[in-house]
């Protein structure tokens, strides 16, 4: 029975690489997918992973009707046996709802990858509806680890080195951009809600006073 299956997790835990390996599996069985994709830090119409792996893909852009274009390509002799969907929490959440229709009115499985919410622990609207929709949801297996060796559960976004908890939801950036970039990083529940980056962490240990003066 085709589902529409969400993988979720923080960055760093591998989301782009296992959509790419699905799409490669059933590749060499003979099968062809579409891979959508949206603002991906490769560049437009790209599926890549830290690893290094990249691939081209459909930008799926703001819109864009996904059903709509999965239709058209069966309509012209192609085929289509799948779906995968990368960066799916920044889709709208029609784009989600038509996410469903390919499953349920053209019987192909969809396989969305996202995370689930942004630097202010606040879900993305594609997310959100992908947890309302699914038929399935599925937390990657692979942990991303916060710098003091915690797993790492919140996204943080840094500008200039510092963390920040304002601004706006959508700022393509990477865990490994230069300090004076807007970059990300990944962190356990704990230094997320005390805005303590690895960066920081570091600056406080070299400090001569690295006593707490307040209840955070």
């Amino acid at each position: 029975m085709p589902e529409l299956v969400f993988f979720s997790g923080t960055m760093d835990c591998g989301k782009s690489t296992l959509a790419l390996q699905i799409g490669h599996n059933r590749s060499a069985r003979g099968l062809q997918g579409v891979i959508f994709t949206r603002d991906d830090r490769a560049g437009e119409g790209k599926i890549s992973s830290r690893l290094g792996l990249v691939s081209e893909a459909v930008e799926a852009a703001p819109g864009r009707d996904l059903y709509a274009y999965v239709v058209d390509e069966l309509s012209q002799g192609g085929k289509i046996d799948y779906v995968i969907v990368d960066e799916a929490q920044f889709l709208a959440a029609d784009q989600i709802d038509q996410l469903a229709r390919i499953v349920d009115d053209l019987d192909l499985d969809v396989f969305a990858f996202g995370i689930t919410t942004d630097f202010r622990t606040r879900l993305f609207p594609g997310s959100q509806r992908l947890i309302e929709l699914a038929d399935r949801l599925e937390t990657l297996q692979v942990e991303a680890m916060c710098w003091c060796g915690a797993r790492a559960t919140h996204n943080a976004r840094t500008v200039d080195g510092e963390m920040v908890v304002e601004g706006e939801q959508v700022v393509v950036g990477d865990v490994n951009r230069p300090a004076q970039e807007v970059g990300y990083e990944v962190l356990c529940r704990r230094h997320h809600r005390k805005r303590m980056t690895s960066a920081s962490a570091q600056a406080g240990a070299l400090s001569p006073d690295v006593l707490p003066v307040g209840a955070a």
